[in-house]
């Protein structure tokens, strides 16, 4: 009886609907339910996406909006300020910055997202390889120590002098710009994707697998990579911002995207001469979209790790 009392006391039945079932008292959700809800209630990841999303439907409609083009000169309208009919001024060749700034966010967004496209390609494919081969006989374990040798040689290499070097050598273009950002990028990747694999190759599901006869692409393919895509898309919200800073470093010092051609970069180079002269606004609207760029990005990453860890509850 004294059991029965202590019992009664420590729970409390659910609530029961009219027909007598027992009511459910929270809806199942799927994972990625669950992902989308913590992420939509973090406040300050939903300012960096909403940043996101307007930083690239300008790069796609802000040189439309105005009537004259990036590379449009006019010497009679030559460093004026902030007007009704230049919102962002012009520099000293007259050309419309508002123009020039929209314009150099596709060049810059472009650069930044394939480097980083290229290094989710190349890293998620040698660290995938690294991972399954590494403990599976000697001829996997020469692979696998073969791969992280070049891995370590490549990570231990100054990532923007590397990439400085490839600019010197290859002719300048955005091409160029995307190879040498992805020549090293992909190693933090690959390091990655490879600690994810052997995390997971030993689990039961990928055991089951090897018994039913499935191959190593199948394996990788459709079990192994599947389980890593958190930690994959989150690692490439970090990279995009870090591939458009280096593109800006880079064009920067005169090495990135050559004239006609605008970038946030090469605006923000062209203004250090004349920010003495008080034309702040050349420096300032290059800086201020590289600086939104960045912070956007990095919150949003930030916020959908969180939503990814099942560590963090709501």
């Amino acid at each position: 009886m004294a059991v029965d009392q202590s019992v009664n006391e420590l729970f409390r039945p659910r609530a029961q609907k009219a027909d007598g079932q027992i009511a459910q008292m929270r809806p199942s959700l799927t994972h990625f339910q669950q992902v989308t809800r913590k992420l939509v209630r973090n406040k300050l990841a939903m300012v960096g996406l909403t940043l996101i999303i307007m930083l690239i439907a300008m790069a796609i409609i802000g040189p439309h909006l105005v009537p004259y083009s990036y590379s449009d000169q006019s010497l009679l309208s030559a460093n004026q300020e902030i007007s009704s009919e230049h919102w962002f001024g012009t520099d000293e060749l007259g050309r419309d910055m508002f123009s020039r700034t929209w314009y150099g966010a596709r060049i810059s967004l472009i650069i930044g997202i394939s480097a980083a496209l290229i290094d989710l390609v190349i890293g998620v494919t040698v660290g995938g390889i690294a991972g399954y081969m590494a403990g599976r006989g000697k001829k996997g374990d020469r692979i696998d120590t073969i791969i992280m040798r070049l891995i370590e040689v490549l990570y231990g290499l100054p990532y923007l002098l590397v990439v400085i070097m490839l600019m010197v050598v290859m002719e300048p273009g955005i091409v160029t710009i995307i190879i040498a950002l992805s020549a090293t990028g992909w190693v933090g990747m690959a390091r990655l994707v490879r600690g994810q694999i052997l995390q997971l190759k030993n689990q039961e599901f990928i055991m089951a697998a090897q018994v039913l006869g499935a191959k190593f692409p199948r394996i990788l393919l459709r079990h192994l990579i599947p389980n890593t895509i958190g930690v994959i898309i989150v690692n490439l919200t970090f990279t995009i911002p870090s591939a458009i800073f280096a593109e800006s470093f880079l064009s920067f010092l005169g090495l990135g995207v050559q004239a006609p051609i605008a970038s946030w970069g090469t605006m923000t180079n062209d203004a250090l001469g004349v920010i003495l002269t008080g034309d702040w606004w050349r420096l300032f609207f290059p800086a201020l979209m590289i600086s939104l760029t960045m912070f956007a990005f990095n919150v949003f990453g930030d916020g959908l790790q969180d939503a990814l860890d099942p560590r963090i509850r709501e």
